[in-house]
């Protein structure tokens, strides 16, 4: 297709890898998650990262693997939810490919993460609260990184991959998406 890489953001449990591998099915693209290509590095979890290295080494590493990933072209990429929070990330993604933000409402994202044992940044004694902080925070980040807003809600995937796919049409006629 030659339109670059497609890359989700959006908090965690927006649905970016759920998406991603729908959108990948459906465009014949390498599929790639960020987290999981960190961990395939480095051989242990995510918490581990944070845990060993705290959230500044896990943003380090978490750059390092984005940059392999933006040598490479046409792939559907779920990201961390925090990748934007680093300003070189957002424009990395912005000039490597088309970024899609999957904005979800934080009931939406507390319902599909609160029995989520492994997400380090919700390990704390109200991890709803620490939900919306972030979702705060990162809200504006998100809006700059993206070329395109999706809103999530409760359709299914199938129906979130035809929206998308229409948002992506809408936003590059010439790229040919189905």
């Amino acid at each position: 297709m030659g339109t670059g890489n497609l890359f989700l953001v959006g908090m965690m449990g927006a649905g970016k890898t759920t998406l991603g591998k729908s959108l990948a099915t459906r465009l014949h693209r390498e599929f790639v998650d960020t987290d999981r290509a960190l961990v395939e590095r480095t051989g242990v979890q995510v918490a581990t990262i944070f845990e060993i290295e705290g959230e500044e080494g896990f943003r380090r590493r978490e750059a390092a693997v984005l940059a392999e990933i933006c040598a490479h072209d046409d792939r559907v990429v779920a990201t961390g939810g925090g990748v934007v929070l680093a300003e070189g990330n957002r424009t990395r993604m912005r000039e490597s490919g088309t970024v899609v933000y999957l904005r979800a409402r934080l009931e939406s994202l507390w319902e599909r993460t609160h029995l989520d044992t492994t997400r380090p940044l919700l390990s704390t004694p109200d991890p709803r609260a620490r939900i919306a902080e972030l979702l705060q925070e990162r809200e504006p980040l998100y809006q700059a990184a993206a070329h395109i807003v999706v809103d999530t809600g409760s359709q299914s995937a199938a129906t979130l991959v035809n929206r998308v796919l229409a948002a992506l049409r809408e936003h590059n006629p010439a790229a040919g998406y189905p």
